[in-house]
């Protein structure tokens, strides 16, 4: 009974960026490119 809530657990639901493709969480910035709602919030570098 104590493990009876683990079916319950989901995945977060993905979307796909419009800008880049890239898979990200909705309602969040895309991590791939830095755009949320059609404008560029946060400036991405790439390679690490």
């Amino acid at each position: 009974m104590r493990r009876a809530y683990n079916s319950v657990l989901r995945l977060p639901q993905l979307s796909t960026c419009p800008q880049c493709d890239a898979p990200y969480v909705p309602h969040r910035v895309c991590p791939a490119c830095g755009f949320y709602k059609g404008r560029q919030v946060l400036t991405v570098t790439a390679g690490a």
